[in-house]
């Protein structure tokens, strides 16, 4: 149920007309936001990017990606390839020299510890905002209002704002605290949506289940995308065949 190829966005045609707000923190699953970033650049959207400490020693980590002592070096995000030396599966495949340099500038890198952004304000308008991935102590932040630094304040902009949140948080198990967190986030008007892929679309590389989380972002941010089949094309006969099976 996946397409070979891919490269699933090109042009400026699937983007929003107002930039979205990008943050990455200190969760495993670096991978997750590395491909985002990858595809809303793709895409032509206009990005705001925050990349916490944390972020940037779990990408070295997970990824072996270096940004600079500032932090703001996406050009070894926009290089990455996930490694697949059996080249079997889904492939993630490698932006082109022209392709990277075009990406480069439609995104705009804030210090996470600067608060006199654009992204820091309210009267600054986006399409919303994702955390990918989101770690717990971020989720904790959000939900208590803390803004303890710019990640935390752009959340709070577009919870008062009533703009469209989505947290990706990378935690297994979960304290009771970590669940009442995204509950109170969720109660907010975020979307909660942990990476958590799913495996019925025909899974044959860790690429299908990274870009099946990716899709789902995509999805709710309203850009489109070829990253996954969906489940149904056709609803009428996916309605016959659930009344065929006699299921409730």
């Amino acid at each position: 149920m996946v397409d070979s190829s891919s490269r699933s966005i090109s042009g400026a045609a699937a983007t929003t007309h107002l930039p979205i707000v990008m943050a990455m923190t200190g969760a495993s699953g670096a991978a997750y936001g590395v491909r985002l970033l990858q595809q809303l650049a793709l895409a032509g959207q206009s990005i705001h990017l925050l990349i916490s400490p944390s972020a940037a020693a779990v990408l070295a980590q997970e990824l072996q990606l270096e940004l600079g002592s500032k932090r703001d070096d996406v050009i070894p995000l926009l290089r990455y390839v996930w490694p697949n030396a059996s080249q079997q599966g889904r492939q993630w495949e490698r932006l082109s020299e022209s392709e990277i340099q075009t990406c480069r500038d439609g995104i705009i890198v804030h210090d996470y510890r600067n608060y006199m952004t654009p992204v820091a304000s309210g009267s600054f308008l986006t399409s919303g905002m994702v955390i990918c991935p989101c770690s717990g102590a971020t989720l904790s932040g959000i939900v208590h209002a803390s803004g303890n630094n710019l990640i935390q304040r752009a959340a709070d902009v577009h919870f008062k704002e009533h703009r469209k949140l989505i947290l990706v948080p990378r935690e297994t198990p979960m304290s009771v605290f970590q669940l009442e967190n995204m509950v109170r986030a969720a109660q907010a008007g975020a979307i909660v949506m942990p990476a958590m892929p799913g495996w019925y679309h025909g899974v044959t590389s860790p690429v299908d289940l990274i870009d099946f989380v990716v899709a789902r972002i995509l999805d709710h941010l309203g850009i489109s995308h070829s990253l996954m089949q969906r489940w149904a094309v056709d609803p009428i006969e996916c309605i016959d065949q659930h009344r065929s099976t006699g299921d409730e």
